[in-house]
């Protein structure tokens, strides 16, 4: 098909690359002895990832203290422009102190490599209460996302930073696109709009039926299953991601479907993280992003639509990329197809209502899956990865 221009531009207006060229690489390496370490979780890398990739595009860093500052109290940077969730390496005061700010840190990974350079510009305390009670509206430690808040250090850490070179995903190779990738792949199919779906559970009957009535309005559907770090109870991405296949295989129109990994962790921030995760999707080149019932929410800490309501606070300007907002779909006994409230007739007793939650929940019980939640292969599947006997 003909070459089309970026159908829409990436959030601040440039995709960002942090990638070390092998001239700073070698440069990088040459001084790995001598500069001082950081030890970064699993999450932090990822963070690390995401920003050299351009997926956190226009941060270049971890934010400094007054873009911090204002993306908890206002969801903006410092410049104005909309961001809902603070991106910040955090250590202890013991590993702070010797510090100094104009150098360089040696940046590992929790297995001591050697992955990224930090250029130290600040050095910062924060509100951890503040932040808990603004970001994911709750100061309760039972969530997951504040259960890491305040299991950080105490400062954070400011600064550009470099990832030393752009490794192959170790399970997921082939499903690997980047920012610039997916772009350039949307371009050279003539895509003009691509709707985004975010997801961190197998897809299900209602994922499948809102993912095709946004496909009936725009050019392509970009499915991109997060792989990063989870909660311990979530299945695991392997199991996911042989789901996605599956389904794809048999379901999905080859040609108006990419499946690739988004490679980022799971912050459980409900309506913040809605914004967020529509803010990574334009990066990738999606025009429109696919909003459903308790987007990125964990346990009752969110309305059901509040990921929805969120998106009324910003002008679409402001945003720049159109939000699908769907109603929670379930399985009509009357008319024996999905539907919402706004199609079906049915009355509360004969609609089957579907969610991950439930999914993982009959899993673990040792049930299988029925048809109404999910597509036989699909089932079969699921119930192969957890060891539940099938009936014959």
């Amino acid at each position: 098909m003909s070459q089309n221009p970026d159908a829409i531009a990436p959030h601040g207006g440039q995709l960002v690359n942090r990638i070390a060229t092998p001239e700073q690489r070698a440069e990088f390496l040459s001084k790995a002895d001598f500069l001082p370490r950081v030890q970064l979780d699993d999450r932090t890398v990822s963070d690390v990832e995401m920003i050299a990739i351009g997926a956190f595009s226009p941060l270049t860093g971890f934010m400094n203290q007054e873009d911090c500052d204002r993306t908890v109290t206002e969801m903006r940077l410092a410049n104005g422009l909309v961001w809902s969730i603070p991106i910040t390496l955090s250590v202890s005061e013991e590993v702070a102190s010797p510090l100094q700010e104009g150098g360089l840190i040696r940046l590992d990974n929790s297995r001591g490599e050697f992955i990224g350079v930090l250029q130290l510009t600040q050095k910062y305390h924060y509100d951890k209460s503040r932040e808990a009670i603004k970001v994911y509206r709750t100061d309760d430690a039972k969530h997951p996302g504040v259960q890491v808040l305040y299991s950080q250090g105490n400062v954070h850490l400011a600064g550009d930073i470099w990832l030393l070179q752009r490794e192959p995903h170790p399970q997921f190779p082939t499903y690997q696109i980047d920012p610039a990738a997916s772009r350039e792949l949307f371009r050279e199919n003539g895509w003009k709009t691509i709707v985004g779906f975010q997801t961190r559970n197998p897809i299900h009957r209602a994922h499948e039926y809102i993912q095709k009535c946004a496909l009936e309005t725009v050019d392509a559907l970009f499915l991109h299953p997060l792989v990063g770090v989870t909660k311990d109870d979530d299945i695991a991405a392997d199991v996911r991601m042989r789901c996605y296949e599956i389904l794809l295989e048999h379901y999905y129109p080859h040609d108006r479907v990419v499946l690739a990994i988004n490679p980022a962790a799971m912050r459980y921030a409900g309506p913040r993280e809605a914004i967020f995760h529509a803010l990574v999707r334009k990066n990738y080149g999606c025009t429109h992003f696919i909003v459903g019932r308790d987007h990125a929410g964990v346990g009752d800490y969110y309305g059901t639509y509040d990921a929805q309501y969120i998106f009324d606070e910003f002008e679409p300007t402001e945003l720049g990329i159109v939000p699908m907002k769907f109603e929670h779909a379930f399985y009509c006994t009357r008319t024996k197809q999905m539907a919402t409230s706004k199609t079906s007739p049915s009355k509360p007793e004969e609609r089957i209502h579907l969610s991950g939650t439930k999914v993982r929940e009959m899993l673990r019980r040792g049930e299988l899956p029925p048809p109404e939640f999910s597509r036989p292969e699909v089932a079969a599947e699921l119930a192969r990865a957890m060891q539940i006997q099938i009936p014959a």
